[in-house]
């Protein structure tokens, strides 16, 4: 329950890379891997739809590069975990139905440097993208979140180590954390929801998430007097695509800082870098880093505004929430960093197969990311 201004408990999410709408994101950038490796012009703007023994591909995708999207979508759902043939979301028994054209002719003018109206790479689309960056940890992001996914992240590295065989891909976390004006000073509950198989108890669960899994993953903030509560509806054997729809870009809030910072409404997942909801994204993450490695404030958002084939961004803002100057820090972005779609690109080497990667376990506060060095 929250407090008064200087005391509050703040609770984010986490999902694994078997919940459903996570599977329909993997694949989705498993199919946008796939079209960078051979075309790094490609545009791609994949949506998946995952439900029982069904995977629908649907959207727009130019590429020039050879694509097998059947081999790509089986490939992705196998190295997810789902390979038992009695289940009705198998790799190898799912039915894939494709929807997918080319891209719309009147973005691609919009978008490519040499049609648009602007003279160079206009943004993919109309929008609003956040980037946000607190000091509370090193990887510069929120605890609640960070945690939420070590959780979720844990289960899925003792699933495949073969240690806990009766865990299954699809699982959920949640994290209270306790803060004290900006700093955050306790859990106050962990929450974790885990498919398994039907011969392991519910106390057996408890066991190892509360003895051995918080422990190690949650390190020095997991403490003996914190609650956990594992599978409170009593068993969770039915899950995945077999049990429930999944659908790419429903877990933006986990993709991002678990509410802790604003979120423009765009989807990742499945979009190239001339998709500013990705791109513009990825790069407002970024600057708000830079400004904190700068020492011009402890927390920063950063916000940018686009129109469709335009490239100079409509309005860029700063807010360092009382931890810094705002003017400052405003007149720091200007100077430094350029929000152009094509420089973004650039700058972060964008046009790579690298966003698989980005997939699972949020695409912030990740080593090996260019927004992130």
């Amino acid at each position: 329950m929250a407090g008064d201004s200087k005391g509050y408990v703040f609770t984010s999410e986490s999902v694994s890379e078997g919940h459903p709408d996570k599977v329909c994101d993997f694949i989705a950038d498993s199919i946008l891997d796939q079209a960078l490796e051979g075309d790094r012009g490609s545009r791609v703007a994949c949506e998946v739809l995952c439900k029982s023994g069904n995977v629908v591909l649907a959207g727009e995708i130019t590429t020039a590069s050879s694509m097998d999207y059947d081999k790509i979508v089986r490939d992705a759902i196998r190295y997810i975990g789902y390979t038992e043939s009695d289940q009705d979301f198998c790799c190898d028994t799912v039915k894939i139905h494709h929807f997918l054209t080319t891209q719309s002719p009147e973005i691609s003018q919009g978008v490519t440097a040499t049609t648009s109206l602007a003279g160079e790479q206009g943004a993919g689309d109309q929008g609003i993208m956040f980037g946000y960056a607190t000091d509370e940890t090193p990887e510069l992001m929120p605890l609640p979140i960070l945690l939420a996914h070590r959780l979720t992240h844990g289960l899925a590295d003792d699933r495949r180590s073969g240690k806990f065989p009766w865990l299954r891909p699809d699982s959920k976390s949640q994290v209270a954390v306790r803060y004290n004006g900006h700093q955050p000073v306790g859990l106050t509950h962990v929450l974790v929801s885990t498919q398994h198989t039907a011969s392991v108890t519910r106390d057996e669960i408890h066991d190892y998430v509360a003895t051995v899994l918080a422990p190690r993953v949650l390190g020095e903030w997991f403490t003996g007097d914190v609650p956990v509560e594992v599978n409170p509806t009593g068993s969770f054997v039915h899950g995945g695509p077999s049990a429930d729809a999944g659908v790419t870009g429903r877990k933006i809030i986990v993709d991002s800082y678990g509410g802790m910072g604003r979120h423009g409404g765009g989807a990742f997942s499945g979009k190239d870098p001339s998709k500013v909801d990705r791109s513009g994204a990825y790069f407002c993450r970024f600057v708000a880093r830079e400004i904190l490695k700068a020492g011009l404030a402890k927390k920063a958002e950063v916000q940018v505004a686009y129109a469709i084939g335009m490239a100079q961004p409509v309005s860029v803002k700063v807010d360092t929430f009382g931890t810094g100057d705002d003017c400052k820090a405003a007149a720091y972005v200007r100077e430094k960093f350029d929000f152009r779609p094509g420089a973004i690109i650039e700058r972060l080497d964008l046009l790579r197969p690298i966003f698989r990667q980005t997939t699972n376990y949020g695409h912030f506060g990740k080593k090996g990311l260019s927004w992130e060095a």
